[in-house]
């Protein structure tokens, strides 16, 4: 009798206990072990849905642990590039060969990691094209959606340290710290046309000629940040160019294919002719030529000019050309002779004002290998939540989802394929999702409103009431968001030291429970705020209130416990927490200090 695991790195595994047969191909020893599949089997199978799997398998002794063996393939070209400028001396050929390499490079890693695979794979053409043409990092390339990006990470020499959110790894996000390439630090998306255009305007007011190119896909790009952003690139007639990634996502998916903008031999002369130096000059003198003859064949010639290039190009083109974007497109993002062809002429132009190309990437061709990747194996806390949402909505008409930020998770299409038209996504809209949400409940729905934790920040808290989560005496914790869970690991940290202290959960910072806070001051001799933010957030509003309202006149005393006024390095969420002091350790020793009890709280610490 005994175990063994099969699995590879992409997801797929299988657990056989007591006794086997594996094979004849395949030997198994020492066991528990785990039984490796090649990434060369996997990639050549993945090459054909109607292929088998390989059975060369690698076995290794190892205990049962998440490790895994893992087999190096060969990346000869990828090896030898030790700065982006390399690639001007690639042939295309090269180029393409270059990309396959960095898929197979990527690949093991985003799985492992659990990172969005199929938009950095898509996106890997459109990278190779850039660092081609451009001078990185005299030109500044910036990337909106920290997806796009891991291929960027990995010809700028990254990828060794393997991006992870451990302590002292490579950062996901751009970080100027980090690299010289990495042309300005975000963690956000929607503000590549923002930053790209202060550049801009700062490269013209110093007089110097390098190039501004900000990258932004289709999910980003709903953001209103960006068209406030090309509304103003339009006005101040800056030379740069904004690069939309069009990677086939959509709000509407019901939306028929035919309205998306398509790729064919005529829209690709079309993109090149639109790019030329010669085009652009002769269009620039005709606009001159009208303009002598007067203001209504100026505005004539215009709406010619803006009628025939909306004929040629695709739906909704037209509406950059107001933003005042001289648009050019769509572009094959996966053809890298036209990605070149197009950006070097673009490259070319001087004085001729915001350009935007509209690049097509398809995350379609890397399917087969993104499923194997994405498989899950456990159940997440997003399955349970809609499984019940989708039982209480049939049940209840009135229940509907209205769901905003860059990505939606998986396991809410179950909830958008059973009631459609009960769906709405927003896309990159936060303030606008809870403002919708809150028209829908007055006009009598029940909306439940997901916004990701980290799009939440860009919306408002809105109409609610704290609670009590455990009854205590002397010391009340009063947390915020997360931290509750942490001062109920406190509450149990003191409990073992004979105190028992009260849990309150805030729910909400504004408005603020003012029942609930002055509760709990005129029941306890302490008040600990708890939150995730730093100062001037909820401790800080909490703080003002219970000095307008007279209760720090009498016997509380309160403490903040919040981020410290400076910036943590990316690590993992635990050591983050550590580092910031708002552990559970950290807060229990804050009430054992209050009290009077250092000793006990420096041992607690230590």
């Amino acid at each position: 009798m005994g175990s063994a695991s099969i699995g590879y790195q992409f997801g797929l595994r299988a657990r056989f206990d007591g006794n086997f047969n594996l094979g004849s191909d395949i030997t198994v020893s020492s066991l528990p072990c785990k039984v490796d599949i090649s990434r060369k089997s996997f990639f050549s199978a993945a090459s054909s849905t109607h292929k088998q799997l390989s059975n060369r398998a690698r076995v290794c002794s190892l205990p049962n642990t998440d490790e895994y063996c893992d087999e190096k393939l060969e990346t000869p070209i990828l090896d030898c590039i030790e700065t982006p400028s390399q690639l001007k001396n690639l042939s295309v050929k090269e180029l393409k060969q270059l990309a396959e390499e960095i898929r197979t490079e990527l690949n093991p890693v985003l799985w492992k990691t659990q990172k969005s695979v199929k938009p950095s794979l898509a996106a890997i053409e459109l990278t190779l094209a850039l660092h081609y043409v451009f001078r990185a990092p005299v030109d500044k390339i910036l990337w909106d959606a920290v997806e796009q990006t891991y291929a960027h990470k990995v010809l700028t020499k990254r990828w060794s340290t393997i991006p992870s959110r451990q302590k002292n790894g490579m950062s996901w996000v751009t970080s100027r710290l980090e690299s010289e390439y990495d042309s300005f630090g975000t963690g956000h998306g929607c503000n590549s046309i923002s930053a790209g255009l202060g550049l801009a305007v700062s490269r013209d007011m110093k007089g110097k000629s390098d190039r501004v190119v900000a990258v932004i896909d289709s999910v980003t790009v709903t953001a209103g940040q960006a068209y406030e952003a090309m509304s103003n690139a339009g006005y101040l007639d800056s030379d740069m160019i904004v690069i939309l990634n069009d990677n086939r996502h959509s709000l509407h998916p019901n939306t028929a294919e035919g309205s998306k903008a398509s790729i064919s031999a005529l829209s690709s002369i079309m993109s090149k002719i639109q790019s030329s130096k010669v085009f652009r000059k002769f269009r620039e003198l005709a606009k001159a030529m009208t303009k002598r003859i007067g203001k209504g064949m100026y505005e004539w010639a215009a709406k010619i000019d803006e009628y025939a290039r909306g004929m040629v190009g695709p739906t909704g083109s037209t509406l950059f050309e107001e933003l005042g974007l001289y648009y050019i497109g769509p572009v094959d993002g996966h053809n890298i002779e036209d990605l070149v062809c197009v950006l070097r002429e673009v490259a070319s132009l001087d004085s001729m004002g915001p350009v935007l190309v509209h690049v097509i990437t398809e995350e379609k061709r890397d399917a087969e290998i993104a499923k194997s990747i994405v498989v899950k194996d456990r159940r997440t806390y997003s399955d349970c939540f809609v499984e019940a949402l989708v039982m209480e909505a049939e049940k209840d008409r009135d229940i509907v989802v209205v769901h905003a930020g860059m990505e939606m998770d998986p396991s809410l299409l179950t909830f958008q394929e059973r009631f459609p038209d009960r769906f709405f996504n927003v896309g990159m809209a936060e303030q606008h999702a809870v403002t919708f949400s809150s028209g829908l409940s007055s006009g009598g729905l029940k909306p439940f409103c997901i916004i990701p934790s980290a799009f939440l920040q860009r919306a408002y808290d809105q109409i609610g009431r704290g609670r009590v989560v455990v009854e205590g005496q002397d010391v009340a914790l009063l947390g915020y968001g997360a931290m509750v869970q942490n001062c109920l690991n406190a509450h149990s940290l003191l409990t073992k030291l004979g105190l028992n202290v009260t849990v309150a959960d805030a729910r909400f910072c504004k408005p603020l429970d003012i029942k609930l806070v002055r509760d709990l001051c005129k029941s306890h001799k302490f008040l600990i705020t708890v939150e995730e933010g730093c100062v001037g957030g909820f401790g800080s509003h909490v703080a003002q209130f219970i000095a307008l309202d007279g209760l720090l006149d009498g016997k509380i005393k309160w403490r903040p416990i919040v981020l410290p006024d400076g910036y943590i390095e990316g690590a993992s969420p635990s050591e983050q927490l550590a580092l910031a002091g708002l552990t559970g350790h950290h807060i229990a020793a804050t009430a054992l200090s209050l009290l009077g009890r250092t000793r006990e709280a420096l041992l607690l610490m230590s």
